[in-house]
């Protein structure tokens, strides 16, 4: 299902290892939904290249970046059967690292080919921490053609056991293939958005 790229790739990063977390929602409160809707976060696990020293050229990173967003959103759309509906991305910096080291993964070069082969429009919103072994992130998400379609703001917790150690990262990018189970509060819908400039 999932052909990690790492191997065919000149990448100088050492790889611990990968995780898929994958659920499928079927009720929420008393009622059950329409129809499950799948949410999944496809994430990589990593020793941190700059971990305990300061660099100007975090190039490394924005590199890995761009091959990260193809692989985990090539594995998104196997997950979800091609209906990826919403995307954010997440890391977690161990001790030893910068919050910026997180930023280069995820903003220079991580968004564009994650809409590419989602077929999306609207940015992905994201979330950087510093933690340790275990440490949780909520992952927001919004809908991948315009952000501003209420029914899809949403968040998804992940966490890694035995990660992030003090001189690694967890990058992780989520998804779902619908909605927030029962949206009822109002504003732009899928059906009246027109999925142009990302947000309406």
């Amino acid at each position: 299902m999932w052909e990690p790229e790492f191997e065919s790739v000149d990448l100088r990063l050492v790889v611990r290892k990968r995780v898929v977390h994958i659920e499928d929602v079927h009720r929420d409160g008393e009622k059950a939904v329409a129809r499950p809707v799948r949410r999944a976060v496809i994430a990589a696990v990593f020793t941190n290249p700059y971990a305990g020293k300061y660099s100007e050229d975090l190039s490394e990173l924005i590199d890995a970046g761009e091959i990260l967003a193809r692989e985990f959103m090539t594995c998104a759309q196997a997950i979800l059967g091609g209906n990826v509906r919403a995307y954010g991305k997440g890391g977690i910096v161990g001790e030893n690292g910068e919050i910026e080291h997180i930023a280069a993964l995820l903003h220079p070069k991580f968004g564009r080919p994650t809409r590419a082969i989602a077929n999306g429009v609207s940015i992905l919103p994201s979330v950087k921490k510093r933690g340790g072994q275990g440490a949780t992130i909520d992952i927001p998400i919004h809908h991948k053609d315009a952000m501003m379609i209420r029914s899809h703001f949403d968040s998804v917790e992940f966490r890694v056991g035995d990660a992030p150690r003090a001189n690694e990262i967890v990058v992780a990018l989520a998804v779902s293939d619908g909605p927030r189970p029962h949206p009822r509060v109002g504003g732009l819908t899928e059906a009246e958005a027109e999925g142009q400039d990302g947000l309406r």
